[in-house]
């Protein structure tokens, strides 16, 4: 090339400049020559001044009050969680990338259809019309206040063009690795959902109209939920004081029966007269609290397997603090191993079945493995394991948060030895920004709309702290290095790590839509365990694919061969079923084991003096953060 020729890079910045100049000398003209009688209209009566004023003046005094709570004694803004911090874990995501001479080229051929295609357009109310003919479509658009101006339909119109362009040149940048390519790809996709013209006020046609009808009381009301989810650090989906535990969020009855500085252990009390001998423990995951098995009396799965005769037990793990900061995978296997013998010696039995969720699910395969290898596999009857990783080399978007510099920014958030189970939080919103993140800022931010009372949303932002080095280790040792998959490369408690040992019987729920832990990574169990295997693929994702109640009818789930040598090869031939996988489940638990006993004794928590409890459920642990 030319001492005096551009670089491709160059280049594209230059046409990236030519392209902004021009949309702000359309923007500038617009007025003049579009028919502006569909976009939003300033202000007609001058008289009513006084109330924009207000509520201006409104706005302005609570964002200097909160700056002065926040302001420390040196001057600086102290937020009591930075986003900067949070943001810095994307660092390097976003460097320049590679761009050649045609990607340019295509790019301009593609604005300048786009343009003569939404320009052509008439000017119209019939909203209806003029969105069936605009080339993109996306829901985020669909108001019609988008579609019937065409300096809007055009604004957001170019915007999905140059999302889908810089996607797809991440997507398909030469030059660097796989992991690094993943990576980039989903730093644009976050970058472009941040970026949507639908965020921002002056951008957004239904904001403005919003505004402009209300007289700016939408944004005192969106300033009020920005303070306050600054002050908590966190960005608010629901309605906080519309649900409280064992009021009428995780109201089945039961009692803790045993607890440890690591965690409770709660039993149900029984709802029918006979139960299943052997009795089921689970392990929900510890990023979480336990109770999204237990959200409603018609969503509680805890509920629904004592109706169907099964003893239930279920361990409400701690959210850490300080005095957790030595707390590693090790202390998280020999509490799932004490709380498996806890329950034998209680009730006197030789086994239990087991469920781990999500990473306690990890960590039961750890259990299972080292059990076996103690001779020791017959107390755990079978085990179930909900959306669960073992084998981490297709573990999805989480991967993009696992290099060497962010496990040291992570280490750098825990000075006290936990990880703020906001920062978890954050960045399981941001694999779904657009839906966790960005539309509430429109909504709740922008458009001042109250917040719903939604359960599920509500347990989703009731957060855990993480042991820091007990995190720390998991990703650097099952994400990133992916031992656990390798005979003995892991220990714990002592006890070398071989899944292969395992030959307990094995069920395994998969998400189709799973975007923490992918269908296809959850499969790879199968490669590993050496006992029965059930595969099932239930529809929809990460917690809507498990809390799936039979009386719900909703989603299917799939069932087929369980040896096929890929996912693939299992889909191609697997058998839909409407509705929810549970009773599915619950005939495949009847199988290895159907011997009924009466529900009595210890297996009614806290029925006589004998029998001393500590608390009601669900126990104090779930309460603290």
């Amino acid at each position: 090339m030319p001492e005096d020729t551009p670089s491709p890079s160059a280049q594209f910045a230059a046409l990236m400049d030519a392209q902004g100049e021009a949309m702000r000398e359309f923007w500038s003209q617009f007025d003049t020559i579009f028919d502006t009688k569909s976009a939003p209209q300033p202000v007609q009566n001058w008289n009513e001044m006084s109330e924009w004023t207000d509520n201006a003046r409104h706005i302005h005094a609570m964002w200097l009050e909160f700056i002065a709570e926040k302001t420390d004694n040196t001057g600086a803004f102290t937020s009591p969680l930075d986003p900067a911090q949070f943001m810095m874990l994307s660092q390097g995501w976003t460097k320049a990338a590679p761009f050649d001479s045609r990607a340019a080229q295509k790019f301009a051929e593609d604005s300048l259809k786009l343009w003569q295609s939404v320009l052509g357009l008439n000017a119209t109310d019939d909203a209806e019309d003029s969105a069936a003919e605009l080339p993109r479509k996306d829901r985020r658009f669909n108001d019609p206040a988008w579609h019937t101006h065409p300096a809007y339909a055009l604004l957001h119109q170019t915007y999905l063009m140059l999302s889908d362009y810089f996607v797809s040149i991440a997507e398909h940048v030469e030059g660097v690795d796989a992991e690094k390519k993943e990576q980039l790809a989903f730093a644009t996709k976050a970058l472009a959902d941040a970026m949507s013209p639908d965020n921002f006020l002056l951008t957004n046609p239904v904001v403005l109209q919003r505004t402009i009808e209300s007289k700016g009381e939408n944004l005192v009301r969106g300033m009020r939920h920005l303070i306050d989810d600054l002050k908590r650090g966190q960005l608010t989906h629901t309605d906080s004081n519309a649900f409280r535990l064992g009021e009428n969020i995780a109201t089945t009855p039961g009692k803790v029966v045993f607890e440890t500085p690591m965690y409770q252990l709660i039993q149900y009390t029984p709802t029918t007269d006979t139960v299943l001998d052997v009795p089921l423990v689970i392990f929900p995951p510890w990023i979480n609290r336990f109770y999204i098995l237990d959200l409603t009396p018609k969503k509680s799965f805890i509920k629904w397997a004592l109706d169907q005769g099964i003893s239930v037990f279920v361990v409400s793990w701690k959210s850490a603090d300080a005095s957790m900061k030595d707390v590693v995978w090790d202390d998280y296997i020999r509490s799932q191993i004490e709380a498996i013998d806890h329950i034998r010696q209680r009730l006197d039995v030789p086994a239990v079945h087991a469920i781990g969720y999500c990473v306690a699910g990890t960590t039961l395969a750890a259990t299972l493995a080292i059990l076996a290898r103690r001779g020791e596999a017959d107390k755990v009857k079978s085990a179930t394991f909900f959306t669960a990783q073992v084998d981490f080399e297709k573990a999805g978007e989480l991967k993009s948060f696992i290099d060497d510099s962010q496990l040291e920014m992570i280490g750098q958030l825990s000075p006290e030895g936990y990880l703020d189970g906001r920062y978890l939080a954050a960045t399981f919103n941001l694999l779904r920004g657009r839906d966790l993140i960005w539309n509430y800022v429109v909504n709740n931010y922008l458009l001042g709309e109250e917040y719903p009372a939604f359960d599920l949303l509500h347990w989703n932002g009731d957060v855990t702290n993480l042991p820091a080095r007990w995190h720390h280790e998991y990703l650097r040792d099952l994400y990133r290095d992916n031992k656990m998959v390798v005979p003995d490369a892991l220990e714990a408690d002592g006890t070398p790590i071989d899944l292969t040992r395992i030959e307990t019987p094995v069920y395994i729920q998969a998400g189709r839509e799973d975007h923490i832990a992918p269908a296809e990574s959850v499969w790879r169990i199968t490669r590993h365990v050496k006992g029965d295997a059930v595969f099932l693929l239930a529809g929809s994702g990460h917690i809507a694919g498990v809390v799936n109640p039979p009386a719900a009818n909703k989603y299917q789930y799939w069932t087929g061969d369980s040896a096929a040598p890929t996912l693939e090869k299992f889909v191609e031939g697997a058998q839909e079923h409407p509705g929810s996988w549970w009773p599915h489940w619950l005939g495949w638990l009847q199988e290895h084991d159907a011997t009924q006993v009466p529900a009595k004794g210890k297996r009614i928590p806290g029925k006589t003096k004998k029998d001393p409890v500590i608390e009601d459920a669900p126990g104090r642990y779930v309460k603290t953060r």
